[in-house]
């Protein structure tokens, strides 16, 4: 593990793997760079690049600082490209590929990946409350983690109130409970894209880096869908669907596509 300092002075924790250009990894919800699923994407990376896999701030081993600010966590992005020699390939998963979108607004990202950025921009699904991310504030605020956590699982992620119940005695909720504060990160970040109104079409229209969207095909239709929508409004993307695959993507699938698109 290595420590960068990002410039509100947090340290930001992270591993770095392979040799070849540098491309940096951005977990969604939930992860940190020790989750199964980015260990595992940066090693079957680090033969053809110099991997960075980082525990976003709050999570893991990085620290934090209040109050919260997406521009802090593109900072954290920008130290990262800085330690990696000033330009960097990113990838960012769900939520994290938000992020790494408002990171390319800014920083000086060579290329850009993203797997389905939870937009809900039609009627497919049922948007957000209105009040979904002051919901979650006040469960953090007044440590009711676990709660959070069910909370962003049914109204986000649509897991039916029936099947999260077994999972609060399963042995993962306990680390999912460990970053419930940063689940009010993510929903800062995601704004108000997931009303099931369309994408603002001018908020990412200077990303015009080559950038490869990244779809499931057994994924549900409101997360296909939002796949499309961001393909059509970005100035320079194309997507790929994935045969068989859902949200909780392969990490063997998704590389070689990752390694096409960066090597190109």
């Amino acid at each position: 593990m290595k420590k960068v300092i990002s410039k509100d002075g947090t340290a930001i924790a992270f591993d770095k793997s392979g040799n070849g250009p540098a491309i940096i990894l951005v977990c969604a919800a939930f992860q940190t760079r020790s989750d199964p699923m980015m260990p595992q994407l940066a090693s079957l990376l680090s033969p053809h690049f110099t991997v960075f896999n980082y525990d976003r701030r709050g999570r893991g081993d990085s620290g934090d600082m209040a109050p919260y600010a997406v521009e802090r966590e593109v900072e954290d992005i920008e130290a990262l490209i800085n330690e990696a020699g000033g330009s960097a390939f990113v990838f960012g998963m769900s939520s994290g590929g938000v992020l790494a979108l408002d990171a390319a607004r800014k920083l000086a990202v060579a290329k850009l990946a993203l797997y389905e950025p939870p937009f809900v921009v039609d009627n497919t699904r049922p948007p957000l409350p209105k009040d979904y991310l002051k919901q979650l504030k006040e469960l953090t605020a007044s440590g009711r983690r676990g709660d959070a956590v069910e909370y962003f699982l049914t109204k986000a992620a649509g897991v039916p109130s029936d099947f999260v119940a077994p999972m609060r005695s399963a042995p993962f909720w306990t680390a999912m409970e460990a970053v419930a504060h940063t689940l009010v990160y993510d929903g800062t970040i995601m704004g108000d894209t997931m009303s099931g109104n369309p994408l603002p079409a001018e908020k990412w229209s200077t990303v015009t880096i080559p950038t490869l969207v990244v779809g499931g095909e057994t994924s549900p239709e409101y997360q296909r869908n939002a796949v499309n929508a961001l393909a059509d409004g970005l100035p320079n993307a194309k997507r790929r669907i994935l045969e068989g695959q859902d949200h909780n993507v392969a990490p063997n699938l998704l590389a070689p596509v990752l390694i096409d698109f960066f090597s190109m």
